[in-house]
């Protein structure tokens, strides 16, 4: 779990004294900063001092462990070793900021990482601050990464971020779309979590309230305010925290081939298999379809049309390597359940 957490409304304003602590002489703090925001006035409360150095990561494809190996590679022949890395963006840049921590303390590339455990030294000093609610990076045990073979998150205890800083006001302006598609992957962390063989107590809590949020937010607000924020934002937390002790399932696995092949964002990529799952989710599917009603959101349609059966069967190979998700989807039979054929027709309707 996270160490620390901070949440409140301008909390971003703690930041020079919430990682002050941390700071080792001559070290500098690394900020991983969403490209989007260069330019931008959040840049200028970016709290530099000494050495300190900002990175603005382009994260227009989800990030690569040739990107993380870059950045890390690059950092240690600046200074050898730095005190922390901060990840301010939304979910690929997290991701980047907990991958690029962890590959400052271990040999190698970050493909060798990508899987369940392989980690075997814990990161440096790491902090999350969310500008986007949905994913749960800021939470979660994983950082998606796509390599050379495979889409593949670095599962692991040392993953999570040592700190998160849950600003609500950071979230303000995302455009509607993005909004969406981003809070659609929160939703969908619970409908897979909470219809999952892997549910517990523990999980189960926390998905209950995630989706509570969820519904509040997209299916009984009228307009979208200051309190939309909040709320998305706690939901993010509480659904990165339901899977973190469970797994998700059938729509991220699917989503990973898509992302592989495609490049299709993540929060996009839900949206679009989601909406073809009620076989395995109905209830959860149909009230998926409402909110993409109410929020008058166009979700794309024929995106695999055309692909070549080698295409097809890259995607197939991406997505089954998960192995995990489908165990928690399907149960421990479920080789037998979703076959290649049964995933080949499932992506022929995307």
């Amino acid at each position: 779990m996270v160490d620390y957490v901070v949440y409140g409304r301008g909390s971003f304003g703690q930041l020079d004294e919430i990682i002050a602590p941390h700071r080792e002489e001559g070290k500098p703090i690394v900020f991983l900063v969403d490209h989007f925001f260069e330019g931008k006035l959040l840049v200028d409360r970016v709290p530099l001092r000494g050495n300190d150095k900002i990175i603005f990561a382009d994260v227009t494809y989800e990030p690569k462990t040739t990107y993380v190996d870059e950045i890390a590679n690059g950092l240690k022949e600046e200074f050898g070793k730095v005190s922390g890395v901060i990840g301010i963006g939304g979910g690929s840049t997290m991701d980047l900021a907990k991958a690029v921590s962890l590959m400052m303390n271990n040999p190698g590339s970050s493909a060798d990482y990508q899987g369940w455990d392989l980690v075997k030294n814990a990161g440096i000093y790491k902090v999350g601050i969310p500008t986007l609610s949905g994913t749960g990076a800021e939470v979660s045990r994983t950082t998606v990464l796509t390599g050379p073979t495979k889409k593949l998150g670095m599962n692991s205890d040392f993953t999570p971020f040592s700190q998160i800083v849950l600003d609500p006001e950071l979230a303000a302006n995302v455009p509607h779309n993005q909004r969406f598609y981003t809070g659609m992957d929160c939703y969908i962390h619970c409908i897979e979590s909470l219809e999952g063989t892997f549910l517990n107590e523990f999980s189960k809590s926390y998905g209950e309230k995630a989706l509570e949020l969820c519904q509040e937010v997209f299916l009984k607000k009228e307009t979208w305010d200051n309190e939309c924020d909040d709320k998305l934002m706690m939901a993010s937390y509480a659904g990165g925290m339901s899977i973190a002790y469970s797994q998700v399932g059938v729509a991220h696995a699917v989503s990973y081939g898509l992302s592989y092949l495609l490049g299709t964002k993540h929060g996009i990529g839900n949206c679009i298999v989601m909406n073809h799952l009620e076989e395995y989710y109905p209830a959860g599917v149909a009230e998926f379809k409402r909110m993409v009603e109410k929020n008058a959101i166009d979700i794309p349609s024929g995106i695999c049309k055309g692909l070549s059966d080698e295409q097809f069967n890259i995607m197939i190979n991406v997505a089954l390597g998960m192995k995990p998700l489908w165990e928690n989807a399907l149960g421990k039979e479920w080789e037998k359940i979703m076959t290649k054929e049964k995933l080949r027709a499932l992506y022929e309707k995307l």
